[in-house]
């Protein structure tokens, strides 16, 4: 008998907002000292009421509206009831039957539609450390916003599910609202994941749900080897067991957590403290006027304009500089897009006009010197401001190949 995966996602991305979602807290909680960035709400303590982040819906909404999502005009915050130890109030603030997002999609290269069931708000936990024979708890993290992008179960293989992940990376990029990085925990996947025999149409009535993976080619190890062995466990005429399991990049296999709770055991019910949400048309249109040109997008008009094969215009478009490089020249070498395409990606000097790839280190050294505020923000995860500097550095070398100002910057700025 031949099985077919069952795949569907839930992930996770924390907004850069400057506050937390509930209180005035800074959201910036990575590499800060445990427990410095607290107070009564996000801690949990008695008496203490929340008031929402109305940037973060914001960015919730813009984010939806990106992703081809309808707007709930009338929406809620509920109470996720749970007990763990990162969760001081017992509940978890989120969005239940009325999110402020529902019903998108986003096609992949193939023409393969995923549809997203719904994209809400709520706040993230604090973080556990484990250490020897302990584990300790910081609540830094407590009370930072983050958007759930929920999907149905359409992914049929491993190739389609990685696919969509850099989307929704890039897409939060170029929306601003997230950095989107998997190794600081600013985007966080979980896979829900079962297998049912081939043409079998109704859905499997259990489903494992691996939580937590910080890396694209882990939750592909992670899916894979997942699949594998429900499908033993099939074979051997047993079935598996509904639960939540992580992942252990040593063994290179899923491990048993706990057994996996359904939405009834969460005992959901509206927030008392804080009232429903009634949208305007005029506010969800004046969201939408704000989201920029999608990279996504930029690869379907260049490959419609120029006949660009899909993976050229992939690296072209994985590049705001590349990009930026390859559209002034365009309009100067008519006709010449494939040679302009290959001396971008390769860093070759490109056509006539040629580039000098040496890059006069003291103007460097000058323009970082003159720009500190810039300087900071690059460090701090603003990639943007690493734009800056290059457009500052090229009115001084106009003639040098910006691929090698930009990797100069970075060095320097090291």
């Amino acid at each position: 008998m031949n099985f077919i995966p069952v795949i569907g996602f839930e992930i996770h991305v924390e907004l850069k907002t400057n506050s937390k979602m509930f209180c005035g807290c800074p959201a910036d909680h990575f590499g800060k000292p445990p427990n410095t960035q607290t107070c009564p709400v996000c801690l949990g303590l008695p008496g203490a009421l929340p008031v929402p982040n109305a940037k973060a819906i914001d960015w919730c909404i813009k984010l939806g509206l990106a992703l081809g999502c309808q707007i709930n005009k009338l929406s809620k915050f509920d109470r996720k009831n749970y007990f763990y130890p990162d969760l001081p109030k017992g509940y978890q603030i989120s969005q239940y039957d009325l999110p402020f997002c529902y019903g998108g999609q986003l096609e992949l290269s193939n023409g393969k539609k995923i549809r997203i069931t719904r994209v809400h708000m709520e706040e993230d936990t604090g973080k556990l450390q484990h250490e020897t024979g302990k584990t300790l708890i910081d609540f830094n993290r407590s009370g930072v916003p983050l958007v759930e992008i929920v999907t149905e179960p359409d992914f049929e293989n491993t190739d389609q599910v990685t696919e969509f992940l850099k989307e929704i990376q890039q897409i939060v990029r170029d929306l601003d609202i997230s950095t989107g990085d998997l190794d600081k925990g600013s985007m966080r996947l979980e896979a829900n994941i079962s297998v049912k025999p081939e043409g079998q149409k109704e859905l499997p009535n259990f489903k494992v749900e691996i939580k937590n993976v910080n890396s694209f080619r882990f939750i592909k190890k992670a899916i894979e080897f997942e699949l594998s062995r429900q499908i033993t466990i099939l074979k051997s005429g047993a079935n598996p067991i509904q639960e939540t399991r992580g992942y252990s990049e040593s063994k290179g296999e899923t491990v048993s957590q706990r057994i996996k709770e359904g939405s009834s055991d969460y005992r959901y019910f509206p927030e008392p403290d804080i009232p429903p949400f009634v949208l305007t048309d005029e506010y969800i249109f004046q969201i939408s006027k704000q989201i920029p040109e999608l990279t996504r997008q930029k690869r379907t008009n260049i490959i419609k304009q120029y006949g660009l094969k899909p993976k050229d215009a992939y690296t072209l478009c994985s590049d705001q500089l590349m990009h930026t490089i390859f559209t002034q020249e365009v309009k100067k070498h008519k006709g010449q897009e494939s040679k302009l395409v290959s001396n971008i990606i390769n860093k070759r000097p490109l056509v006539e006009d040629k580039l000098d790839d040496a890059v006069d280190p003291k103007i460097i050294v000058e323009v970082i010197a003159q720009n500190p505020q810039a300087v900071a923000d690059y460090k701090a995860g603003k990639e943007a401001s690493l734009y800056f500097l290059l457009g500052q550095t090229r009115k001084l070398l106009s003639s040098t190949d910006p691929n090698a100002i930009k990797q100069a910057l970075i060095e320097s700025i090291k």
